[in-house]
């Protein structure tokens, strides 16, 4: 029974006793308690009364009718499954008994003509498959228990379909994107199965293009390669400043739209990161001392993020830059006393080759809420 018992490596807390302030003693610290899980107060609520039977109402001592001083309250979330309905399209028609002209009315157009999938099914379908990750296979046999039988190749269709009618949203994301005064770009692995000429364990890619002004807009390219064709054609002259990781990939695309090309500072954040679990236990090192810089730049950016650029400028001048220029002289002396093939030298191989496009963006407060809009949540 033990093993089934875990909920996910979960350790049970009584949630009436756990507060953000309690805390629980293990071995070399102190851990918070998570606080109790709160009902969201906007949810309907469903008022089940228990009163007493009018012979308990009464002092079982003296007979004295009893007075109503209050109610004790539990309150408990419910779930109600998916609900599964019909909604049947009755058209009218009419006639003409003199020349026998017929007329019938007109229902609102369909996302797919003479198919039994409404626009509701359609979306519940895409959100349990891209939100949910849940495979349509698994999704068919959902429905099975529900008592309805779907057929995995017609879900797949409809997939199909729903992505030919929401290109031109894509198309329109892609546009404002581009059209941004900073440009995210990253690229990720992804396998596909029976891709033609390849192999089903060779890797194909999924290209993210994002912006994170006013609106986080994120748009996904799948093209089989990493070549550097790919941002090439993705990007244009209206681009003028891109933000990216350290793949050169995106240096063509950048020289020939004459593109103001920013490191990302999360990518070196993240190789001293890793660099960091393989420490020893209870030892700080180069590691701790540049994620701590980081730290620091990050608090800075969440701080003036909302004032105007001249003010951003000023006080990344005033405040970011002696912290970035003690970073430089940190990072030249630990160069040369550092292996650059153990985990923490080519954390500091990327820093230095990627340092002046991290440190550009103190040339412009331009592009400060957009180069730090995803680290605030870091701090």
């Amino acid at each position: 029974m033990g093993l089934f018992n875990e909920a996910e490596s979960v350790e049970y807390e009584s949630s009436a006793e756990a507060t953000p302030q309690d805390t629980v003693k293990v071995s070399a610290h102190e851990r918070k308690k998570k606080p109790r899980v709160a009902i969201p107060p906007h949810l309907p609520r469903e008022i089940i009364d228990y009163d007493l039977d009018a012979s308990e109402k009464v002092c079982p001592h003296d007979q004295t009718p009893l007075t109503h001083i209050g109610t004790e309250e539990h309150e408990q979330l419910k779930i109600i499954p998916a609900q599964v309905s019909v909604v049947q399209h009755r058209r009218h028609k009419y006639c003409c008994p003199c020349c026998n002209q017929f007329q019938v009315a007109q229902k609102p157009k369909q996302p797919i003509e003479k198919s039994i999938a409404s626009p509701e099914l359609l979306a519940y379908i895409a959100t349990q498959k891209y939100c949910d990750a849940l495979p349509l296979y698994r999704q068919v046999e959902i429905f099975k228990r529900a008592g309805i039988e779907l057929d995995r190749t017609n879900l797949s269709n409809w997939r199909i379909r729903c992505g030919e009618l929401v290109q031109p949203v894509i198309n329109l994301m892609q546009e404002r994107i581009l059209s941004q005064p900073v440009v995210h770009m990253d690229e990720t692995t992804i396998q596909v199965l029976k891709e033609p000429g390849k192999t089903p364990q060779s890797q194909s890619y999924m290209w993210l293009m994002a912006s994170f002004v006013e609106h986080t807009m994120i748009v996904f390219h799948y093209d089989p390669t990493r070549q550097r064709k790919v941002p090439t054609q993705l990007l244009n002259h209206e681009v003028s400043t891109l933000m990216v990781d350290g793949y050169e990939g995106y240096q063509q695309a950048c020289e020939k739209y004459k593109i103001t090309r920013l490191g990302c500072m999360a990518h070196a954040r993240r190789k001293f990161v890793d660099a960091q679990k393989i420490q020893p236990k209870g030892k700080t090192g180069k590691a701790d001392q540049a994620i701590a810089f980081i730290q620091a730049l990050y608090r800075i950016e969440k701080k003036i993020k909302d004032l105007s650029v001249e003010e951003r400028y000023r006080i990344r001048q005033q405040e970011a830059k002696p912290i970035i220029d003690k970073i430089q002289q940190w990072l030249q002396k630990s160069l040369s006393t550092t292996p650059p093939k153990s985990k923490i030298g080519e954390a500091l191989t990327y820093l230095n080759n990627q340092w002046s496009r991290l440190v550009r963006y103190l040339e412009d407060g331009a592009v400060l809420s957009q180069f730090n809009a995803q680290f605030f949540s870091m701090l």
